[in-house]
């Protein structure tokens, strides 16, 4: 018997006219170890189901079991336990494909102990995407309980593994999944393909409480704008021929151009897929007028209250009750009836028939063939569908250090800086390291503190640099404090590095120390000179009473200085004096002057003074008579 490949929408075929393009198969790496003459990089197929560690990775011994090699049966009888002993490393388990189904085989590995398990085709052929059973299989309870990551491998592998194990040879693996999911950037973008359908079983079951599950981070992510999320809904089409027949009537809508299948999948009784399809637009219309008036993410309350308030089972999956759930979230009623239309037209709906061709794939995404699909940076999504797996998958669609805090909580990854500080560059003094924590695990990389950068490799060193690189941590060099005076070798211009200040000598970063002018003779040369060392300093004085004058290093004795003293202020009074003669007689000078050119412009007026001319008489010519 071979294995389904899940509930894929070619089933229903027979009603509509939809032509598949292409199915992706999303993989990730694994890398082998030892033994040498299988060490390499191989491909291999990630399972829909379980959790895959997105963004990381993990390391592990193969074990082929000797009997029950293709796991349909549980391992409790076996006398083999795949759990690993403390200090060794997890245990894969590889398994042969055949006669179970995938899931089985998964639950029965986990359930033995293993880490991971690893399923090897059974011929050679292209790898195929391990899903669980179609809907007559798929109520077994443990379905949902799977936590470990599953991988399909190729024939040729899986026999290499095997001889190299017959051998008695140890298999060691790394399986990775850091490049499973592309991320380029510091946002996420993901699509979410799901469906208003409550009565498809399991699947449907496990949807809805996903998006209720999952509903409080989602709408953390869109609200502070990390992700850009949109939910779509897959239609098909009635072929032109079956329009008017009572199965695409009820399937369909707008005569036949967008169907789903009928909930029951008893066309007798309950809902028709009709409904499905009218419910599916009604919440791609309120996802659009919610997503115009900047609040995207109210669509997850809209369907986690419409699942709760209008199920299928109560017979309230009606306009009614869907009107009433959006009234009470307050988006506008008016907009998403315009957006819904007239279902019944022979129209084409622009919401589902962009719907249809978005569900067609493009690029590496393939076409969204299982429902329900996350697709996160236009990557398929593979594994269970669980709040806590698609988590990890979406914050490993973030660009390293980018993540946001959500993606960094104990509960999501485990914080490699905590662990020898991650083998990175830190001051235990000053709190500073250069650790920083990633989905991925951590970088090293040297930190910015209030506005001071720090450069370096961001292992063994990491130095403040810039204007201000002496306000952290003294920017790394020698700072010291004694006797109420501070010195420090941070020099503000990172080019010159830690220098020791004037007074000191040493490397400036582990250490300065004084340099003793006295013993030196650097200083207080003078022959009466007394030299004293200070921290830092040294003080001068000299012997016999004088007075030492440090600008010309030299000592003088008091009396000098006060006959120097007393001949100076002479000097000051003498000059003043001078000074107040020499105006006097200016200023009597040109007093005297002034009067007299006076009182000689006043007598001249009245008689003339000798120092004027005779002013001589002018006669009259006398003429002949």
């Amino acid at each position: 018997m071979r294995e389904k490949l899940g509930f894929l929408v070619g089933v229903w075929l027979l009603l509509c006219g939809f032509c598949f393009g292409r199915f992706v198969v999303e993989k990730n790496n694994l890398k082998l170890t030892s033994p040498d003459s299988l060490k390499g990089v191989y491909e291999c197929a990630i399972g829909n189901f379980g959790v895959p560690q997105y963004g990381g990775t993990l390391v592990g011994t193969v074990i082929y079991p000797k009997a029950n090699q293709k796991a349909c049966k549980g391992f409790d009888g076996v006398d083999i336990s795949f759990k690993s002993r403390p200090g060794g490393l997890p245990t894969f388990v590889l398994v042969d494909r055949g006669d179970c189904y995938f899931t089985l085989k998964a639950w029965n590995a986990q359930n033995g102990g293993a880490a991971a398990i690893l399923v090897a085709d059974d011929k050679d052929e292209p790898l195929i995407t391990m899903d669980t059973p179609e809907e007559e299989n798929a109520d077994a309870d443990y379905l949902q309980n799977i936590t470990i990551p599953s991988a399909l491998i190729s024939k040729s592998l899986g026999d290499s593994i095997k001889k190299a194990i017959s051998n008695g040879e140890m298999v060691n693996m790394n399986l990775d999944w850091t490049e499973a999911l592309p991320h380029p950037d510091e946002r996420v973008e993901y699509e979410f393909w799901t469906n208003s359908n409550d009565e498809c079983g399991p699947k449907c079951d496990s949807q809805i409480e996903f998006i209720k599950n999952f509903k409080g981070a989602a709408q953390i992510l869109e609200q502070k704008g990390y992700t850009q999320f949109t939910p779509h809904y897959i239609t098909w089409y009635c072929p032109e021929a079956f329009v008017l027949s009572k199965q695409c009537k009820s399937q369909c809508i707008n005569h036949g151009r967008y169907c789903a299948p009928d909930p029951e999948q008893d066309f007798s009784k309950g809902y028709d897929g009709k409904d499905v399809v009218v419910q599916n637009l009604r919440q791609a219309c309120f996802y659009k007028v919610a997503n115009e008036s900047k609040k995207p993410w109210l669509w997850w309350d809209y369907v986690t209250d419409f699942s709760i308030r209008c199920p299928m089972k109560e017979k309230k999956y009606t306009k009614e009750c869907a009107d009433q759930v959006i009234q009470s979230i307050g988006v506008d009623l008016k907009k998403i009836d315009i957006c819904i239309g007239d279902h019944e037209a022979d129209v084409e709906n622009e919401v589902l028939k962009a719907e249809q061709h978005v569900q067609i794939g493009k690029g590496s995404r393939g076409d969204v063939t299982i429902l329900p699909t996350l697709v996160i940076n236009n990557r398929q999504y593979r594994g269970k569908l669980d709040k806590g797996a698609v988590l990890k998958a979406i914050c490993a669609g973030f660009e390293e250090t980018t993540e946001p805090a959500i993606c960094l909580s104990e509960d999501v990854e485990t914080n490699e800086c905590l662990e020898n500080n991650g083998g990175c560059w830190q001051d235990r003094a000053a709190n500073l390291t250069a650790c920083k924590d990633t989905f991925r695990g951590r970088v090293c990389e040297c930190p910015m503190v209030q506005g001071v950068k720090f450069v370096g490799d961001g292992y063994t060193h990491c130095n403040a640099s810039g204007s201000l690189r002496c306000e952290i941590n003294n920017g790394g060099c020698w700072k010291k404090t004694q006797d109420g005076t501070t010195f420090s070798a941070c020099v503000e211009d990172r080019s010159q590095g830690c220098k020791c200040p004037p007074g000191f000598k040493g490397d400036g970063v582990n250490s300065c120390e004084d340099v003793d002018e006295c013993k030196d003779k650097v200083a207080c040369q003078c022959p009466e000179c007394k030299c004293k060392n200070t921290w830092g300093s040294y003080e001068c004085s000299c012997s016999g009473g004088l007075l030492y004058m440090r600008e010309h290093d030299t000592c003088i004795s008091n009396a000098a200085r006060a006959e120097y003293s007393w001949s100076f202020v002479w000097i000051i009074i003498l000059g003043l004096a001078t000074a107040g003669v020499a105006g006097y007689a200016i200023y009597k000078y040109r007093i005297r002057r002034y009067m007299d050119s006076e009182i000689r412009a006043i007598m001249a007026q009245y008689m003339p003074l000798d120092s004027q001319a005779d002013i001589p008489v002018h006669h009259a010519p006398r003429g002949d008579i």
